[in-house]
């Protein structure tokens, strides 16, 4: 290096390195980032990136739905074949859930291959929520449809009026929405509600949902004359049945905001509050009081009063506040210092900031960037794909049902008619409240040959009800319920009841931490006996479905599954039945 230059080259590092900490210091500074990586999209961003599992998804207003790596390799392109809704949302395993304007919903697994349709009859208003067992809310004008992974509806809900505010997924599994009459209404995860109005005229700005000491599960209403309040409810029984018991306070003259809200995110008891005028503050609505202000890229009259899921997205988790528009982000750590801000020109949608700390942002010249903006990841809790569910609804054991001390439960009348009501709920959408029981009753009755102890006397239940009772569950379950499933598999020792629990667990189509397969590969090893072909040709298709459902990494272990199922000792149906999985998966 020439010794003349290497001076300047130092001076210019250090002044590069000065002006980016000012710009991180400076109200009214920004500092603009070079992307590490930019990917050609071939149309405009429609809707905000969506990262997750080291991955980033993105419409595009061809009809496209494109993935990259966090390191900006092209990993899958998938084609709608019609335009999208401005919406992209993730689960936990990786699967897209996209809409199109026709209202056609369109689930696309984590390697791009389209797992199921369904027919809403009216496009989404804004991205479907996934609850702690992978079920979907889903929002079309005045309907909430509550689905499982899979599409299959648990229940539905009419609304009288349109839905004003974007929803809320809240601190207990269920949703929070805001109608235009300025009523509030929490759904639990099984379709049980409650509504409040609260005392301030009009829809409230932003709500968000807590969690606090000697109020309990709680929502916090923001309102744009800077009225705030706080509604505490009991929101279930210990059996987890809805109870709507609803107390309220007001903060008015107790916690004044300097300015009018306009977006909030909770977070245990603490709310982050983003201000008309770009400020944000942290509010512990427990003692009264603000914790600290700070501000960040956005201008006043930047945002709508009310900004919708295409103006900004606004979040609170462990690592700090952090708040996106099209115009730049900001961070914030967790006691109000900042962490960076960046300034974002001609971005056609907002971006999205994943656990890696990669902000992802699409730009109206059709190119997707990716800046690194923090070293720091998310502490989440992984297993096979994303981070861990934060809670659970009790679905996977919810036992005992309300049938169990009832000596003649398991007469064949008594089942015939219990398996008929839950049938035909499964087949209007409707098993909504009686989930649980539903869920119980036929664990019951499936594993009641090896392990339900309140039998009695009562002569064990014939194989065909047991295998009937599993299949149904296929139509209920989530993730919670493998464990089950899988275990009642290994256990039963008739092969009819083995074929039903295996096609259940296919068709729910998750198995976050591998239990199903591992079930699976031990009952075609040794020193496992050969197995019944009934039920082994069960297990290639439920392999097979799950490989296809969640893709990487299960369809490894699914592979390994099936060619040892499609080998020359095998009977001639279940090579068959994994052969044809095989040539499915190497589509």
């Amino acid at each position: 290096m020439n010794k003349r230059l290497a001076p300047s080259i130092i001076f210019l590092l250090l002044l590069t390195a000065g002006l980016r900490a000012q710009s991180a210091g400076a109200n009214d500074a920004a500092f603009t980032e070079i992307p590490f990586w930019r990917q050609a999209l071939g149309g405009a961003v429609i809707g905000h990136p969506v990262a997750q599992v080291e991955s980033v998804v993105t419409a595009t207003d061809g009809g496209n739905l494109k993935s990259y790596s966090s390191q900006g390799l092209p990993l899958w392109n998938y084609y709608a074949r019609g335009r999208l809704a401005p919406f992209v949302s993730r689960s936990r395993e990786g699967t897209s859930y996209i809409c199109r304007t026709n209202g056609i919903l369109i689930a696309v697994n984590r390697s791009g291959r389209e797992l199921w349709q369904i027919n809403l009859r009216a496009p989404v208003i804004s991205p479907v929520l996934t609850g702690w067992d992978g079920r979907l809310f889903v929002f079309t004008g005045k309907k909430i449809t509550c689905m499982t992974a899979a599409g299959y509806t648990l229940w539905s809900k009419t609304l009288e009026r349109n839905i004003a505010l974007a929803p809320v997924r809240d601190a207990g599994g269920g949703i929070i929405v805001a109608l235009e009459n300025g009523e509030i209404r929490r759904y639990d995860p099984f379709g049980g509600s409650f509504s409040y109005t609260a005392s301030a005229p009009g829809v409230p700005n932003a709500v968000a949902s807590l969690e606090i000491n000697g109020y309990g599960l709680s929502i916090l209403l923001l309102y744009a004359d800077r009225h705030i309040e706080l509604v505490s409810t009991q929101n279930s029984d210990s059996k987890g049945n809805s109870v709507p018991r609803v107390n309220s306070e007001s903060f008015r003259g107790k916690l004044d905001l300097p300015a009018a809200p306009i977006a909030a995110a909770g977070r245990k008891n603490e709310a982050a509050v983003l201000l008309k005028d770009g400020r944000v503050v942290l509010l512990s609505p427990g003692e009264k009081k603000i914790l600290w202000t700070a501000a960040g890229h956005i201008k006043e009259g930047e945002l709508p009063e009310k900004p919708g899921p295409g103006d900004l997205d606004f979040f609170y988790d462990e690592r700090g506040v952090y708040m996106l528009t099209k115009t730049g982000a900001t961070g914030f750590t967790p006691d109000g210092r900042r962490l960076w801000i960046t300034l974002l020109k001609n971005a056609a949608a907002i971006p999205s900031f994943g656990d890696d700390g990669i902000l992802y942002s699409g730009g109206a010249d059709w190119i997707l960037y990716a800046y690194r903006l923090e070293d720091r990841v998310k502490a989440v809790q992984r297993v096979l794909y994303g981070e861990a569910s934060e809670g659970s609804y009790g679905s996977g054991d919810p036992r005992p049902s309300s049938m169990a001390d009832y000596y003649y439960r398991f007469d064949e009348k008594e089942m015939e008619t219990r398996l008929a009501e839950i049938r035909t709920a499964i087949k209007n959408g409707d098993t909504g409240s009686n989930e649980k029981e539903y869920t119980a009753w036929l664990m019951e009755t499936a594993g009641s040959l090896v392990e339900n102890p309140r039998s009695g006397n009562n002569p064990p239940v014939q194989a065909r009800y047991r295998a009937e009772a599993a299949r149904l569950l296929a139509f209920l379950g989530s993730r919670e319920t493998i464990p089950f499933l899988a275990d009642l598999f290994n256990r039963d020792p008739d092969a009819a009841v083995k074929a039903a629990a295996a096609g259940a667990i296919g068709r729910i189509g998750v198995d976050p931490e591998g239990i199903a397969l591992r079930a699976f590969m031990n009952a075609i090893t040794p020193p496992s006996p050969p197995g019944d072909d009934v039920a082994l040709t069960a297990v290639a298709a439920a392999t097979g479905a799950l490989c296809r459902f969640s893709g990487p990494p299960l369809s490894g272990a699914g592979v390994a599954i099936l060619t040892l199922l499609s080998g020359p000792d095998r009977a001639p149906p279940v090579r068959r039945q994994a052969q044809r999985e095989l040539d499915r998966l190497g589509r």
